[in-house]
């Protein structure tokens, strides 16, 4: 007969699980939001030793996390849309995702990663309508962040075919990638060691702070971190990375057409703000 886990224990368990996790998650905010590298790759390191001696399984789920981490951020985390740029970030992001898949799945052998894009789940019709729910909210919030802030300008001008379809390809890429990397990396690899909702506040503080140093700064994270709380939420229900990255990409439409507008004020000009 196996036995019946104390509540008690599991619990302290959690809470040890927290500290190492929590470490992790300020790591990325040290390394992104601030741009202190070195700070942020010692608390990463001290991050990784503490979960050596909380778990096993910790330990090497938080090593595959910080993994993409330190790929992502060895490059520099601009909106460059230049062909050599983009090839260099490009080249970090698959590193930072295929990366830890791979020894999750081949090394480690336990296949903790997943990417569920075939589901055979239809979508109901609450979350057809939350897709255009999302599109309504950007066109109405977007605006209004973009511009009065100046953040637009954290962004490159495009004006000429070549610029804008770049642009379009940066955004829709970039959108994709946050979802593999924050939601089904990092969402799923703390979710093992800790309740879902703890799990979910680390992996949106990575998020914020990865956009952040990206470029949405001003009032941009009060707008990022629920978008990421809420991204991950809808992961957990509906096991879809189809679902989320089609309400990521549809909000990046937005912004791409808000960027354009912004460059461009006599293009799209539908906007208020």
């Amino acid at each position: 007969m196996s036995k019946v886990q104390d509540p008690q224990l599991a619990t302290r368990h959690s809470t040890l699980n927290l500290i190492p996790a929590v470490l992790i998650s300020l790591s990325g905010f040290v390394m992104f939001a601030l741009e202190q590298r070195l700070i942020g790759y010692a608390i990463l390191a001290v991050a990784l030793v503490t979960a050596y001696f909380t778990g096993r399984q910790l330990f090497k789920d938080l090593l595959l996390l910080a993994i993409g981490l330190a790929a992502i951020s060895a490059v520099p985390i601009t909106t460059d849309i230049s062909f050599s740029h983009m090839t260099l970030m490009g080249a970090a992001m698959i590193i930072a995702v295929g990366l830890p898949y791979s020894l999750s799945r081949w090394v480690f052998k336990d296949h903790a990663i997943r990417f569920p894009v075939l589901t055979g789940q239809k979508w109901t019709r609450t979350e057809r309508w939350y897709l255009l729910a999302v599109v309504v909210i950007g066109f109405f919030l977007l605006p209004v962040y973009m511009i009065p802030t100046g953040v637009f300008e954290n962004w490159p001008a495009a004006s000429d075919p070549d610029t804008v379809a770049r642009l379009f390809l940066g955004t829709n890429v970039l959108g994709i990638w946050d979802e593999l990397f924050f939601i089904c990396t990092a969402f799923t690899l703390l979710r093992r060691h800790m309740q879902d909702w703890q799990a979910n506040l680390l992996q949106a503080v990575l998020f914020t702070s990865f956009l952040w140093e990206l470029g949405f700064h001003a009032w941009g994270p009060l707008m990022i971190y629920p978008f990421a709380l809420v991204q991950a939420w809808i992961f957990k229900k509906t096991k879809s990375l189809s679902y989320i990255v089609s309400v990521h990409l549809l909000f990046d439409f937005v912004l791409f057409l808000v960027l354009i507008h912004a460059h461009n004020r006599e293009w799209f000009d539908i906007f208020l703000y």
